[in-house]
């Protein structure tokens, strides 16, 4: 893809000013985006921009503006989804509040006009043109194809959840009032044109959604007109407002978003029970009762943190010598939410694996390495008071596209899928991670009958292939 980029990088004061703008030529009609990897398809969405060059100098810090003339990317960018796609999907069965919102945006204030729980494809177009109503689709990465594609590969390259949102608003018309959101944004314009205001954000790097006040917020930091084809990123915490133009039938963009409760204050949560746990079998002072009546104080704890400011210190000592992390939690919850493989379809062809059985001498290795997580746990399947360490390896080859960000994509039993074995078997787990090829003979186990069991079982769960 050819290129013209600017060199308008903008401050974020003094009023009013672009992001850097970057105009994009034409592109090869048969495949504006780049499918073959996590990474072509990300480097691809923001081209002209480089990966290297977008995670140093716009991720988590300001907003960046791609602006393309081209009208290939933006018939491509119009397929993910157009007003005229309601119609057909109001009969399948859509719900208020769960599928769908219809809101305006009232003196600084969202205006819901739901009405009822179905949704009934005539109201719903008469809300939007009489009442000049934004039509809010939620995840519809559920039902149309092309964004379950970016999606899905999308969650490889963040190994994060990917979810969108798409907005539908008419002509001289605001949705949402000023806010900011706890998720990195991507703006993708498909239809029409949108006009957007950005602000400083009152919360850096925000961790919840909130709205603000005009008189708050104070003058744009930046000001522009979204095209079909452009395309908008700006970190969480980011304040933002957006309305169409007059004198155009409506405006749709689908928002794609990522990194929601992702961050270094999560995976602590995550990971300091683990490190709390293991200390604690240590250090007899992790074990020593608290005061007597301590619980029953409600002024001053001086004594109690003084204590836990040395505990606090002693597991930091414990985590800069520790090189493997539990963070069972946070993985599990996005293994078990994300989407299923585009590439698998429906998942059908995974009921039963295929390819030649393995064997002691034979030459495989891991399939599907960005669809799975390894974890160690105490073993779930028993009752026994002293509870054996075991390695949880857990996949999302049969997760639920249907259900994706809608309240979990989980099994019947909210249980992400998988396999378990004793935690004898992490190193050889971890070759098969890190080798391309390799012959089940050669896997660190004790024992032949463990190195064939091993990937028997990863074969029959469809994660292993026989070369």
């Amino acid at each position: 893809m050819s290129k013209d980029e600017t060199n308008t990088d903008v401050a974020m004061e003094g009023g009013p000013s672009p992001c850097k703008r970057v105009k994009v030529e034409a592109v090869d009609p048969s495949s504006p985006l780049n499918f073959d990897s996590p990474d072509a398809l990300f480097e691809s969405l923001i081209s002209p921009i480089k990966t290297e060059t977008f995670f140093k100098e716009y991720w988590e810090q300001k907003p960046l503006l791609i602006q393309r003339d081209d009208p290939i990317v933006a018939a491509y960018f119009q397929s993910l989804f157009q007003l005229t796609d309601l119609k057909n999907l109001c009969k399948l069965g859509m719900s208020y509040g769960r599928d769908i919102n219809v809101c305006r945006c009232v003196n600084g204030r969202k205006k819901v006009l739901n009405k009822g729980s179905k949704v009934h494809y005539l109201q719903l177009r008469k809300d939007f043109d009489q009442k000049r109503a934004t039509i809010q689709f939620h995840q519809p990465q559920r039902f149309k194809d092309e964004l379950w594609k970016i999606q899905e590969k999308l969650e490889c390259f963040f190994g994060s959840l990917v979810g969108s949102n798409v907005y539908i608003t008419p002509s001289e018309s605001q949705g949402l009032p000023p806010h900011y959101d706890d998720i990195e944004v991507f703006i993708l314009q498909l239809e029409g044109k949108k006009h957007w205001r950005l602000y400083q954000p009152t919360v850096p790097l925000a961790r919840e959604y909130n709205v603000e006040s005009e008189d708050r917020i104070g003058a744009p930091t930046h000001e522009f007109t979204l095209k079909p084809g452009d395309l908008l990123y700006f970190p969480r915490g980011t304040i933002h407002q957006a309305d169409t133009p007059p004198g155009l039938a409506h405006s749709t963009h689908v928002t794609i978003s990522t990194y929601q409760n992702n961050s270094w204050g999560d995976l602590l949560l995550d990971v300091i029970p683990g490190v709390l746990f293991d200390t604690a079998k240590k250090e007899v002072k992790f074990r020593t009762g608290i005061p007597r009546q301590l619980l029953l104080q409600v002024d001053d704890m001086t004594v109690a943190t003084k204590r836990l400011s040395g505990f606090l210190r002693t597991l930091a000592e414990q985590l800069e010598g520790t090189r493997d992390l539990r963070s069972s939690e946070m993985k599990k919850d996005f293994i078990r939410s994300r989407l299923p493989p585009y590439h698998l379809g429906d998942g059908s062809s995974l009921s039963i694996p295929g390819g030649k059985f393995p064997k002691l001498n034979s030459r495989v290795r891991l399939r599907f390495k960005d669809y799975i997580v390894m974890t160690v746990e105490a073993d779930k399947d028993t009752s026994d008071e002293i509870q054996e360490q075991m390695v949880y390896i857990y996949h999302s080859l049969r997760n639920k596209r249907e259900t994706h960000m809608m309240s979990g994509n989980d099994n019947e039993t909210g249980e992400a899928l998988g396999l378990r074995f004793p935690l004898s078997h992490m190193d050889a787990l971890k070759q098969l991670w890190s080798s391309e090829i390799i012959s089940v003979k050669e896997l660190k186990l004790n024992t032949d009958a463990e190195k064939e069991n091993l990937a028997l079982a990863l074969w029959t769960e469809c994660l292993m292939e026989v070369i």
